[in-house]
């Protein structure tokens, strides 16, 4: 029992950021009625300033710029500039990014804040470096004897100090005039403007306070984890179970939640050493208990939490019904097939990973686009096919395409379980289920050496009747028959996905996304249509991940990991995530593919990519929700109308 205690004591490091940063999601929903999924990586910004500032005396700027403060800048003046350049960094994704969210629907706020997520690692990475930092320790850490116990005094220190954290953002909410009327906003918002107080100005005093709580907490905790561009990032996840059982409203529940998750998990990395755990469930099990504690909170306290603003929610970005025309698919699937064959090496890689990456936001079209439904592990679930792939047809002998419908069909049974939430839970809350879900699968299964090798998983080549679809043979490491293999393929998914559109599936699909309530008055059953799409969208997800193994021969969790499965969603979003087309024009520019590669050989622009992406994304969410392909299209008709009605004109003077 000793070891169970001092292991509890152990974990208290960790449980006070989830506790810290759970306080700021909670402060941040109480002001605005966002979910930030950016907490962490808004709060990591200020342990990095701190750090460069100890080190360099370096102020460092989120644009191109550096101050030099001093060779010798005290701890104190470090930490207050890294806590106020969170705080300023939280004003701004406020001003420019989430104020005129304010009355988007939830897709909107959940794609922004995935945006905000990525563009503030990647500024991490290019300001400071991907190299793993240790900063300088400002809580003491000596020793302390507890009885036979022996446990870090910062424990102790960091633990009291989250709770005084949680405890003065409670009294600024239940004492102060401007806590109080943030408090009443969020009740009312036109109440509070009659009697004087701006909501967006409270809102973006949350903002401030939210992410210097945050920058402050992760800035005394660094020294005992270090710190680099993501582990901070997916912070959050184990803070947002933590803020959903204080149901986003309670600090002191939320606060109390991140202290008592961080315990469990080092009970459990304890419980999981011993030699009686089976060596299967040894790694990655801590990791997964914060989507248990999010799915049992939503299961619990779904229909409680609030949902603030969703009544005023504007609509999702608009579906066109597509037109599958014969001509047109040939001519495109001829143009495919000429581009790939006049390219060779990098540029046909590209174009074949853009293939792939289209297959994915096909995916995400699927179950965000046509039902709604906020999926964050689309690309964890591609990864599980890719691995199951490997088992299969590697090691189980099973020959190509069964192999890969197998694959895909385990991504498929996968995808459905991670849905059942979806039948009780929607919106933002479904994100954090499926966030927390891909971290799961990540950590317990592809971080899992002990069913997944270090080395990576080998993928044994395609091949039909006798003929060899590998994607490399001698000298030609990209050959054109597994290029022609992948146009195939895509194409056969647009097409099912075009026509699943069109179909009276696909109309209850859009009715179930447009009012569920209205579609269960109807006799559409709600929670099987929920379901069949996590299914599909799943299966063609599954089928990227295959192709994903079958173009690298070999995989590894990098392939699949939660930040590139955020990347994949932004693109999908970008390039318009109602659409076939919109997904054609994702995978162009998807990471590694043919837009990636152009840019990156001719304007140098490799390091940036994720950047811009993260960028794009938010300016898309904010400007054009509909992405490229809707932009394109108003344009379009805004031209042909203005046509019509210049020729109506000329016909009537005449």
């Amino acid at each position: 029992m000793k070891d169970y205690f001092a292991f509890a004591l152990l974990g208290l490091g960790a449980g006070s950021v989830y506790a810290a940063i759970a306080t700021g999601l909670v402060v941040t929903y109480k002001g605005s009625g966002i979910i930030n999924f950016a907490q962490g990586a808004l709060g990591v910004w200020a342990a990095y300033v701190y750090d460069e500032l100890r080190t360099t005396g370096d102020y460092v700027l989120p644009v191109a710029a550096r101050v030099h403060l001093g060779d010798d800048v005290h701890a104190a003046a470090a930490l207050a500039l890294g806590v106020a350049s969170a705080g300023l960094l939280g004003l701004l994704a406020h001003l420019l990014v989430f104020r005129p969210l304010r009355q988007a629907p939830a897709l909107g706020k959940v794609v922004a804040g995935v945006g905000l997520m990525l563009t503030m690692q990647a500024l991490v990475a290019l300001r400071f470096g991907t190299e793993a930092r240790l900063p300088a320790s400002i809580v003491p850490s000596e020793t302390l004897e507890l009885g036979a116990l022996s446990v870090p005094r910062d424990r102790i220190y960091l633990t009291v100090i989250a709770l005084a954290v949680a405890a003065a953002m409670w009294a600024w909410f239940r004492f102060s005039l401007s806590g109080t009327a943030t408090r009443a906003a969020a009740d009312n918002e036109r109440a509070a403007t009659i009697l004087g107080y701006s909501p967006d100005r409270l809102a973006a005093t949350t903002w401030v306070l939210s992410s210097m709580i945050t920058g402050f907490m992760i800035t005394l905790v660094a020294p005992t984890t270090g710190i680099n561009p993501t582990n901070y990032t997916l912070f959050v996840v184990p803070a947002l179970a933590a803020a959903l059982f204080g149901r986003l409203t309670s600090l002191g529940g939320a606060c109390a939640a991140g202290l008592a998750l961080g315990a469990v998990q080092s009970i459990v990395t304890l419980v999981s050493s011993k030699p009686w755990w089976p060596a299967w469930a040894a790694s990655g099990l801590g990791d997964a208990v914060p989507f248990l504690f999010v799915v049992l909170a939503l299961f619990l306290l779904g229909k409680r939490l609030p949902q603030r603003g969703e009544g005023d929610a504007l609509a999702l970005p608009e579906v066109v019904l597509p037109t599958v025309r014969p001509a047109l698919l040939a001519a495109a699937f001829v143009g495919g097939v000429v581009l790939l064959a006049i390219t060779d090496g990098g540029y046909r890689f590209g174009i074949i990973t853009s293939m792939i990456a289209a297959m994915a936001a096909l995916s995400s079209v699927v179950i965000t686009g046509l039902v709604g439904q906020i999926s964050l592990a689309q690309t964890a679930l591609a990864g599980v096919a890719g691995f199951t792939l490997s088992k299969v047809a590697s090691d189980g002998g099973v020959p190509f395409p069964l192999s890969m419908l197998l694959a895909a069909g385990a991504a498929a049974v996968l995808g459905v379980l991670v849905g059942v939430p979806a039948v009780r839970i929607r919106g933002a809350q479904l994100a954090v289920v499926t966030l927390a879900g891909a971290v799961a699968i990540e950590q317990f299964v592809f971080r899992n050496p002990q069913l997944i090798p270090p080395s990576g998983s080998p993928i044994a080549d395609a091949s039909l009747l006798g003929f060899d679809l590998g994607i490399r043979q001698g000298s030609d490491i990209v050959r054109l028959r597994f290029g022609l293999l992948v146009l195939v393929v895509l194409t056969i998914l647009g097409v099912v996905v075009a026509n699943l559109i069109r179909s009276a599936t696909g109309r209850t699909m859009l009715a179930v996304r447009s009012n569920e309530r209205a579609a269960a008055a109807l006799g559409v059953n709600v929670a099987a249509v929920k379901l069949v799409a996590f299914g599909l969208a799943s299966f063609i997800a599954g089928i990227a991940g295959a192709f994903v193994g079958y173009s690298r021969g070999q995989l590894s969790v990098e392939s699949f990991g939660v930040l590139v499965g955020l990347a994949y969603l932004a693109f999908a979003y970008l390039g318009g995530i109602t659409s076939v087309t919109g997904a054609l024009v994702a995978g162009t520019f998807a990471p590694l593919g043919i837009g990636f590669v152009i840019s990156d050989r001719h304007i140098h622009v490799g390091r940036y990519y994720l950047l811009v992406g993260g960028l794009g994304l938010l300016l898309t969410a904010v400007a054009n929700p509909e992405g490229i392909v809707g932009a394109v299209r108003h344009n379009v008709a805004d031209t042909r109308r203005r046509i019509a009605a210049r020729r109506a004109r000329r016909a009537a003077s005449t």
